[in-house]
């Protein structure tokens, strides 16, 4: 994945862009990472924070945002769907191919015209974050974009024929950013004579042109078309005919990408590539191992928890199967469970710890929602422990039946066991004790977190060497470019929504049409399981969760109920096709076909399916816990 450990490309202009695009995003998340810690040391022991520091800290998600999506672009990993291309022969494949690229080319060169507009006039002249002139931290927009468009070029079909079809694309997403291309060209050279006839031209026909964009956006997402791509053409077609300003999508991205809670992401993500690229994981399973893997259904205790523990810190379930799926499917199978009830629970394990702290869909949906994270971690907790207790029992009775053989307990190799693995664990207690306690922010959490982590994997336990830790950098700003790419341009829909009172609307209309709580709530979690189907998580909380919030209010639900609900669906989305990730990444970790892949994770679905129903229905699951410590004193 990173160009860190590998020979560099032949051409030395490459080369030195991506030692360059690295760097920069490495050095971002080091200040991401400083910055907090200094910030809270100065304040404990001189009095006073670091002037500019919260607000610098902000910014600087901008760069490992679109650094992150440049280096995406440049490995082929941005989040797509790709369900066509599973069924298509080698020459529907080429042609899709070739037409994905061309509209990800025209989509992504208008994004571009946008933020490039946006730099030039919709910031005010010397604006500074802290003492650094904002055009530098904002010139970061224009430029990832600009490098992400080219690599959808350079990456479209093999065939020159490809690469020239995707070019045209730059010609389309000119024309669909005339506007905006047409107030680049003012700020630099002065208002052109074209301008009025052409713009009144480009806007008569937007119309036809808008709906047929979309059509072919939703078709696309199912042939690989980069789902950044898909939600933010989307809200760039929807705004087209309102004749409003484009420039709308890409500050929204901006004021998204730069809310206070966003900069604990990266750092939490951060953590778990680090624990992930170390041995962290080996001393876990060995430490649960050790200490329930006599019980019967301990081993699958220890999976689920193992698997929980690293998917709250990446935010990426799939990581953990990739990470730890082939690990944990040997320790499964050679202790007597089947290869496909192994692959099953390795696969629906993976999503369980975004309901515990300090899961990352989480914070983005207190943050976007405007709910106290610390209350969704609290509303989390219980919820997180049921579905880790139900896999559990259900891992019991399947070792009784199975007759499983189970080590016999050994009090020296569990001492040695705990020993190894105590700074491992140690971290999600400093993590709860440290934010829990409000001695610090999330973001300062955070920071101490990845700080911790760097400390004893490089230092102490010297599982990694610099170069490895790099590298975990590097792989960390892949998958952060994937996903803050997609919240970022998902932000502009959501705008869209919200400014043309759809939420509103629609709560006001399922108020008149079903009067009863609970049969909102079994409708909202059809709907949600549906939406889990064809949406990631991530791009469903910046626009879906504000169209469920009104109806919730209109209901009496409590926002932190609600916030769990939607996200119980959404774990349960991770396994549920045609999108569902853990899916499509379980299948390529054990090669096995898709198919028996959905059906080995059935009996879990059931059992998540289960939960969903308790912790939608006994509302004190999610609040209990947050009315306790709110009571006090």
């Amino acid at each position: 994945m990173s160009d860190l450990l590998r020979a560099r490309p032949g051409n030395r202009f490459v080369g030195i862009l991506h030692r360059t695009e690295e760097g920069v995003g490495i050095a971002s998340l080091v200040l991401l990472l400083l910055l907090p810690l200094s910030d809270f040391l100065a304040r404990k022991f001189f009095g006073e924070p670091i002037p500019g520091s919260l607000i610098t800290t902000r910014h600087l998600i901008l760069y490992v945002t679109f650094i992150g999506g440049m280096l995406a672009a440049r490995e082929g990993q941005h989040l797509a769907i790709g369900t066509f291309l599973s069924f298509a022969n080698a020459k529907s494949k080429s042609l899709l191919n070739a037409v994905t690229a061309f509209v990800a080319v025209s989509v992504t060169t208008a994004f571009t015209w946008g933020a490039l507009s946006l730099f030039l006039t919709g910031f005010t002249p010397g604006a500074l974050v802290g003492f650094i002139p904002l055009p530098l931290f904002t010139v970061i927009l224009p430029v990832g974009l600009v490098l992400i468009t080219v690599r959808f070029v350079t990456q479209a079909e093999t065939s020159m024929r490809g690469k020239i079809v995707a070019t045209f694309g730059v010609v389309l997403g000119t024309y669909l950013a005339l506007q905006p291309f047409a107030n680049v060209v003012t700020a630099l050279f002065g208002a052109p004579d074209w301008y009025d006839v052409s713009i009144a031209f480009w806007t008569a026909s937007l119309s036809p042109l808008a709906v047929s964009g979309i059509v072919v956006l939703v078709l696309l997402a199912f042939a690989g078309l980069p789902l950044f791509v898909v939600l933010g053409g989307t809200a760039w077609f929807l705004f087209l005919p309102t004749g409003g300003a484009l420039e709308t999508i890409p500050s929204e991205g901006f004021t998204l990408l730069t809310d206070g809670s966003m900069p604990a992401i990266p750092l939490f993500t951060l953590v778990g590539f680090i624990l992930a690229e170390g041995k962290s994981a080996e001393r876990l399973i060995r430490l649960f191992r050790a200490w329930f893997g006599w019980m019967p259904g301990g081993l699958i205790f220890v999976t689920v928890v193992v698997s929980a523990f690293f998917t709250t810190f990446t935010g990426a379930s799939g990581v953990t199967i990739l990470a730890l799926g082939m690990i944990l499917f040997l320790i499964l199978t050679k202790s007597g469970y089947s290869a496909m009830f192994a692959i099953g629970l390795l696969t629906a394990s993976g999503s369980i710890g975004i309901l515990l702290p300090p899961s990352l869909p989480m914070i983005l949906y207190g943050s976007s929602s405007r709910v106290s994270v610390i209350d969704m971690f609290l509303g989390g907790l219980i919820p997180g422990t049921l579905m880790i207790v139900a896999m559990s029992v259900f891992g019991v009775f399947s070792s009784l039946k199975n007759k499983v053989e189970r080590p016999a307990f050994n009090l020296k190799e569990a001492l040695i066991a705990l020993r190894d693995g105590l700074l491992d664990i140690l971290l999600p207690v400093i993590i709860v004790v440290v934010y829990f306690s409000g001695a610090m922010d999330l973001t300062e959490t955070a920071a101490t977190a990845a700080a911790y982590a760097i400390v004893v994997q490089v230092l102490v336990l010297r599982d990694l060497k610099v170069i490895d830790l790099l590298r975990a950098m590097t792989k960390a700003l892949v998958i952060l470019g994937g996903i803050l790419v997609i919240l970022a341009f998902a932000r502009g829909l959501s705008y869209y929504i919200v400014d043309t009172q759809l939420p509103t609307q629609l709560a006001a209309w399922v108020r008149a049409s079903i009067t009863e709580p609970w049969v909102f709530l079994a409708f909202l979690n059809v709907a949600l399981l549906v939406v889990g189907m064809f949406m990631d998580i991530y791009s469903s909380i910046v626009v879906v969760a504000p169209l469920i919030i009104p109806m919730g209010v209109a209901f009496g639900i409590d926002p932190i109920h609600l916030g769990i609900v939607f996200l119980v669906n959404m774990e349960i989305g991770f396994l549920t096709p045609p999108v569902g990730l853990n899916l499509y990444l379980a299948s390529y970790c054990f090669k096995q076909p898709l198919g028996k892949i959905a059906i080995s994770v059935l009996p879990f679905l059931a059992i998540q399916l289960a939960i969903l129903f308790l912790v939608t229905y006994v509302p004190w699951l999610s609040t209990g816990l947050v009315k306790l410590v709110h009571s006090l004193p």
